[in-house]
C-alpha cells in the first residue's frame, strides 16, 4: 500500500535549527493491547501538537497488510505490510495476548533487515518476545510485561531480562506495556527535544507521577494484599521467589523469625487461608501462565512450579481451574493454528 500522509494540525514552518522529523513505524501484532499502543504513540502526537512543529510522523504496519485487531476487538488499518522497503528512525512493535503464538518467519526476517539498517527497535508489552524470536535482542538488556517473563526466560535463557518498567540499551528499547510506555516515551521526547516539551506532554495526559526506568512493574506485597505486618510481608515475598523449590512452613517461619503456629495464625488473620493453600495458589497461577505461554510439557511445568509429579500437579490443577493442565496447551495450539500467516 502507498505511504499516506499523517493527518494532523497545521504546523509552523520548520526553522533552520530544528531537528529533522523522526519517522516512526508501528508494527501491530494480532491481539495487541490497545492501552499499550495508545500510551506508546499518543505522546508523539502530543509533542507535535504542543510544539506546533511536526517532530514525529508515523505509519502502521501489519504482518500481512490487512487490518489488525486489538485484544478488545478494535481494528486498525495499516499503511504497509511487513516486508515493505521503508526507512524508519524508530520501529515500535506492539504485541499482547500471547506473543508466543506469533510465528511468522517473513515478519522476523523483515525485522532483522530493519535492525541491520540502523533503525532503533522498541518492543512494547509482549513486543520484546517478537524481537527475541527475530534474533534482534541478543546482547541487549530487555524487559517485558511481567506476565510474559517466565515464558521469555524459558525460551531465551541467554537474554539479559529485567523486571523493570522499560529498558533503553543502545539501538534496542523494550517496555513492559500499559502506562509504562508513557514513561518511556517521556524519556525519548526529552532526549530528542528537551525536558520542557517532555514535561508538557506528560502533563497533557495528566501523568504527573513519572516513574524511573527501573521502577517495579507490580504492586508491592504490602500494597497488593493491604498488609502492614512486616514479617508476613517478608514471607509473602519469599514465597514469590521460591516457586520452583517451595519452602516448608517450618522454613518460612524460621526465615521470618516466627513459630509455625504464629505464621499460620497470621495467614488466617490477614489472608483468610492457610500457608499451604496460598503457596499452592501461587504455584498454580505460575503454571497456568507457563502452560499457555511457553513450549514446556506438562511435566516440565509441574517440575518448574514445585510439584513432585505430573499426576499430583494434574489433580491440583483440575481442582483449582476445573480442567486438566493439558487443556491449556490444547487451547494455545488451537490459537496458533488459527493465526494468519503474513503475505509479503
Amino acid at each position: 500500500m502507498p505511504k499516506r500522509d499523517i493527518p494532523g494540525p497545521k504546523h509552523a514552518p520548520r526553522a533552520p535549527h530544528e531537528k529533522p522529523v523522526r519517522d516512526i513505524g508501528v508494527l501491530l501484532i494480532p491481539d495487541f493491547a490497545l492501552m499499550s499502543y495508545a500510551c506508546a504513540l499518543e505522546p508523539f502526537r502530543a509533542a507535535n501538537k504542543l510544539s506546533g512543529v511536526e517532530h514525529y510522523r508515523w505509519r502502521h504496519i501489519s504482518p500481512d497488510g490487512r487490518p489488525v485487531h486489538a485484544s478488545n476487538g478494535v481494528a486498525i488499518a495499516p499503511d504497509h505490510a511487513a516486508g515493505a522497503a521503508i526507512s524508519l528512525d524508530l520501529l515500535l512493535i506492539c504485541a499482547g495476548g500471547n506473543p508466543v503464538l506469533f510465528d511468522d518467519e517473513a515478519t522476523f526476517g523483515w525485522l532483522r533487515r530493519i535492525a541491520r539498517s540502523g533503525t532503533v527497535v522498541a518492543g512494547i508489552s509482549g513486543g520484546p518476545f517478537i524481537m527475541a524470536r527475530a534474533g534482534i535482542l541478543d546482547g541487549y538488556r530487555c524487559t517485558i510485561h511481567w506476565e510474559h517473563i517466565p515464558a521469555l526466560a524459558e525460551a531465551f535463557p541467554h537474554l539479559a531480562i529485567t523486571n523493570t518498567l522499560y529498558e533503553i540499551d543502545r539501538a534496542r528499547m523494550s517496555c513492559s506495556g500499559g502506562t509504562a510506555a508513557l514513561d518511556m516515551c517521556h524519556r525519548i521526547i526529552e532526549r530528542d527535544h528537551g525536558s520542557d516539551l517532555a514535561a508538557q506532554v506528560v502533563e497533557w495526559f495528566i501523568h504527573t507521577n513519572l516513574r524511573p526506568a527501573d521502577g517495579a512493574q507490580r504492586l508491592s506485597m504490602r500494597e497488593r494484599f493491604a498488609i502492614r505486618h512486616p514479617r508476613l510481608v517478608a514471607v509473602l515475598e519469599l514465597m514469590e521467589t521460591s516457586l520452583e523449590d517451595p519452602l516448608s512452613s517450618a522454613e518460612l517461619a524460621k526465615a521470618a523469625g516466627l513459630s509455625q503456629r504464629q505464621l499460620d495464625r497470621l495467614f488466617r488473620q490477614h489472608l483468610n487461608r492457610s500457608v499451604g493453600r496460598h503457596y499452592r495458589e501461587l504455584r498454580l497461577r505460575r503454571a497456568r501462565l507457563m502452560l499457555s505461554q511457553s513450549t514446556l510439557s506438562v511435566l516440565e511445568v509441574a517440575v518448574s512450579c514445585g510439584f513432585v509429579s505430573a499426576s499430583h500437579f494434574s489433580r491440583a490443577y483440575r481442582a483449582r481451574f476445573g480442567h486438566p493442565p493439558s487443556a491449556e496447551i490444547g487451547h494455545s495450539a488451537a490459537l496458533a493454528s488459527a493465526m494468519p500467516s503474513a503475505k509479503v
